[in-house]
C-alpha cells in the first residue's frame, strides 16, 4: 500500500477541499490520462485498486504514472467508545484531490487499449472521472 515514509504529525485536521485543482492538472508524462471531476479523498486501497486494473488491461506493456499519493493521515476511533478522550488512531492515508487533478497517466500502447484501460481504472474510484488524450497525439 501506498504511504508516506514519514510524517511531521502523526494526526492531522480534516480541512476544506474546495476550488479547482491548480497543481497536476495537465499531462505531464504520458499521452493518455484519468482526470478527475469531482472533491474526493482517494484511500491508498482504491489507488492500489485502480492501478492494478489499468497496468492488468496494459498486459503491463507501456508505462503507468500515478500522480497522487495518499499523504494525509485519517483517524478512527475504535466502536463502542464514548465521545471525548481525545483523537483516535491513524487507520490509513489520504490523497485529497479537487476536480481537474489528473489521476493516472500512460504511454506506450493504443489509444483504444488505453482508453478500455482508464474506464476499468474509473470504475474502482469513489469519483466521476474523464479520460483525456494529448494534445498533439497521433496515432
Amino acid at each position: 500500500m501506498l504511504q508516506p515514509k514519514r510524517t511531521k504529525y502523526r494526526r492531522e485536521q480534516k480541512n476544506r477541499m474546495k476550488g479547482m485543482a491548480q497543481r497536476g492538472n495537465q499531462l505531464a508524462f504520458g499521452s493518455f490520462g484519468l482526470k478527475n471531476l469531482e472533491n474526493c479523498w482517494l484511500t491508498a486501497q482504491q489507488i492500489e485498486a485502480a492501478r492494478q486494473a489499468i497496468t492488468r488491461k496494459m498486459n503491463r506493456e507501456g508505462q503507468l504514472w500515478i500522480r497522487v499519493f495518499p499523504v494525509k493521515p485519517v483517524t478512527k476511533k475504535p466502536l463502542d467508545t464514548r465521545m471525548g478522550k481525545g483523537k483516535g488512531d491513524v487507520y490509513g492515508y489520504v490523497a485529497p484531490i479537487t476536480p481537474g487533478r489528473i489521476i493516472f497517466e500512460a504511454e506506450g500502447v493504443s489509444l483504444d487499449i488505453a482508453k478500455e484501460a482508464m474506464r476499468l481504472g474509473a470504475n474502482k474510484l469513489p469519483v466521476a472521472t474523464k479520460f483525456i488524450v494529448r494534445r498533439d497525439y497521433v496515432e
